[in-house]
């Protein structure tokens, strides 16, 4: 095994593989199998509970270079599939820790154990087989003998949030080449998907860069939701600032109302079509995230908003249609919180507002111990409290008290609505004194511990969220893809095109259509981009260099390149000195080996000692 990774001076440098297998793609049962074999070393390697930051320390002792090599030898002629199989174990020892809470401890060590081998194979891996590795869907077979969905390492990462895998540089450097678009998704048969540079699918020119799939690339696709959600703001604002005298039955709907509407139409397609995507592709759980609830509200309060419109127009200019025109401005004034709340997730693609909405979103997680305690004591109370008020035989609305709790729970308790009843008031005081020191000290804590575990690691959860949000945005194969609100046209105009019979359009034309539509639509970002990636990309050579230079300064991440150890001087005015004169090998000789912990450098040389002494002695023998 010795020759699947060679160690340079003390061990520093690993060396990458040179040939990986070509092969065909390797079927289900043998991703099993795999998977299988690779739970059963890592079993055998953890036998027992470990404590988890042992297994992620650089310098672990437990998953050392011999225990990488190991791993990479069980998988033969399927390495690069490994890191796809070692996150698959992952995601199976995570169930067997939630569903065995005897066993928690070892098994949550073992997935970590895999998630960490994942990422430092993946290091070992070239450049050039970085994307194929990361990017090659497999499948394999569940308990009951079904095909599992199609996924790839990146995907399989993102869906179980493994930030220490996505937080790796080779994965970042995949996810950053999505974003960028300098790798593109490419769509095959059975929802398979190849991500292929751009620079191979078209011509070096500016013509050629005023493409429609440019409108596909998260980054472009991030930069127009944010223009078009502030234009929405825009819009909204104007909408909800209109008097109610300025409407009447002449004009029923103002110019700001039209298009407020038409916009909130398309957000509503949108975000439907997402919460489909999210539930073919992802567990089913996930797809009900805080943030897909406050779009499914905005979505519901827009939509109740225009049908009490409808219903104030239809209904004429008497006292019924004065009703229904005021209903619906109070409603779409509750739209105002949410939409504003939801420019977060706009803006999220920049690390500190990424960060915040982390911290936002874990806090509301932990805050469900907090809510779930308080509706099983407000339910309890709310009994209590309404058979006191039946007691005397007149009963009150239960709205009132329900009030009355909730203003307790704000910190403005009414005790004279109970002064009459004794028991009522005693009720009431511990009521009070539940929530205001049990419970909302619970929910304090649980924010704390929710926003330290965020902040402590907020590097590699941002970096698994943009990941997330990366894919998210590529994910389902979607080759046109026409952003809110121009997803109407899409529905209404090119659709049926592809959907039905009589006018159906073979899949090379339905290109073609879709592809002019797109360049006529969106001309101007598109001519926006093209000048751009002329511009200030440098994927021609050398053409473009000293612009990007300008902007985006020196390149400093090269220091290490081989030419830079052993330098030579080329000066003029010094010749005959060098800079070199003790070469780069001698000098490093005296570098402590630090991808070893000081327990496996101090066993190493104890080794070697013993090795020393046995040899004196067997000659002391002799």
């Amino acid at each position: 095994m010795s020759d699947l990774i060679g160690l340079t001076t003390h061990g520093r440098d690993v060396e990458r593989s040179e040939v990986l297998p070509t092969r065909g793609h390797p079927a289900p049962d043998t991703i099993t199998k795999l998977v299988k074999r690779l739970r059963a070393l890592t079993l055998t390697l953890l036998p027992v509970e470990v404590d988890p930051e042992s297994l992620t320390e650089p310098t672990s002792t437990i998953i050392t270079q011999e225990v990488i090599t190991a791993y990479r030898a069980a998988a033969g002629d399927f390495e690069q599939a490994l890191p796809y199989c070692l996150l698959r174990a992952h995601a199976e020892f995570m169930w067997d820790a939630n569903h065995n809470p005897a066993d928690y401890g070892e098994n949550y060590g073992r997935a970590v154990a895999c998630e960490v081998l994942a990422r430092k194979i993946a290091h070992l891996f070239p450049r050039d087989k970085l994307t194929d590795v990361m990017s090659t869907r497999y499948q394999h077979l569940q308990i009951d003998g079904d095909l599992s969905e199609t996924a790839s390492a990146l995907e399989m990462a993102i869906d179980q949030h493994c930030t220490v895998f996505l937080s790796s540089s080779e994965a970042q450097e995949v996810v950053n080449a999505l974003w960028n678009g300098e790798l593109v998704q490419i769509n095959n048969k059975n929802n398979d998907i190849d991500y292929v540079p751009y620079s191979q699918l078209r011509e070096h020119t500016l013509i050629s860069r005023i493409d429609a799939s440019r409108m596909s690339v998260p980054r472009y696709q991030n930069i127009f939701r944010i223009v078009v959600w502030l234009f929405f703001l825009v819009v909204y604002s104007q909408a909800v600032r209109e008097p109610l005298e300025r409407i009447d039955v002449t004009h029923p709907f103002d110019i700001w109302e039209v298009i407020l509407y038409f916009m909130a139409l398309s957000f509503a397609v949108e975000d439907t079509f997402r919460f489909i995507k999210l539930l073919h592709f992802v567990v089913w759980w996930r797809a009900f995230s805080f943030w897909n609830i406050i779009a499914f509200v905005i979505d519901a309060l827009l939509v109740a908003a225009f049908a009490l419109r409808v219903a104030g127009v239809s209904a004429g200019n008497d006292d019924a249609g004065a009703h229904w025109r005021l209903s619906s401005f109070q409603v779409l004034s509750c739209v105002a919180p949410f939409i504003w709340m939801k420019l977060v997730t706009i803006f999220d693609g920049y690390k500190y507002i990424g960060t915040m909405q982390i911290c936002v979103a874990r806090m509301l997680k932990e805050s469900g111990i907090f809510f779930a305690l308080l509706s099983v004591l407000a339910v309890g109370f709310a009994q209590g409290l309404y058979a006191l008020d039946a007691a005397d035989g007149t009963i009150e609305s239960p709205y009132t008290v329900i009030n009355v709790l909730i203003q307790a729970l704000l910190q403005s308790p009414d005790y004279s609505k109970f002064s009459a009843s004794p028991v009522g008031l005693l009720l009431y005081y511990f009521w009070n004194t539940v929530t205001a020191i049990i419970l909302l000290n619970i929910l304090i804590s649980l924010f704390a511990t929710a926003y330290s575990d965020v902040v402590d690691n907020a590097e590699a959860q941002y970096l698994a969220f943009f990941a997330s949000k990366t894919i998210g945005m590529i994910r389902a194969p979607d080759s046109y893809v026409y952003p809110a609100p121009f997803n109407l046209i899409e529905t209404i105009f090119i659709v049926p095109f592809e959907n039905l019979p009589l006018i159906h359009l073979s899949e090379k034309n339905y290109a073609k259509l879709n592809r002019f539509v797109m360049s006529f639509i969106f001309f101007i970002p598109l001519t926006i981009i093209a000048l751009y990636e002329s511009t200030f990309t440098s994927d021609f050579g050398n053409k473009n260099r000293w612009v990007e230079s300008w902007f985006r300064g020196d390149d400093e991440g090269a220091e290490d390149a081989v030419e830079n150890r052993n330098p030579t001087v080329d000066d003029m005015n010094c010749r005959g000195m060098e800079i070199s004169k003790v070469p780069f090998e001698e000098l490093v000789k005296v570098f402590p080996n630090t991808t070893q912990s000081t327990e496996a450098t101090i066993l190493k040389e104890v080794v070697e000692l013993r090795k020393k002494l046995d040899l004196v002695l067997e000659k002391l023998n002799a």
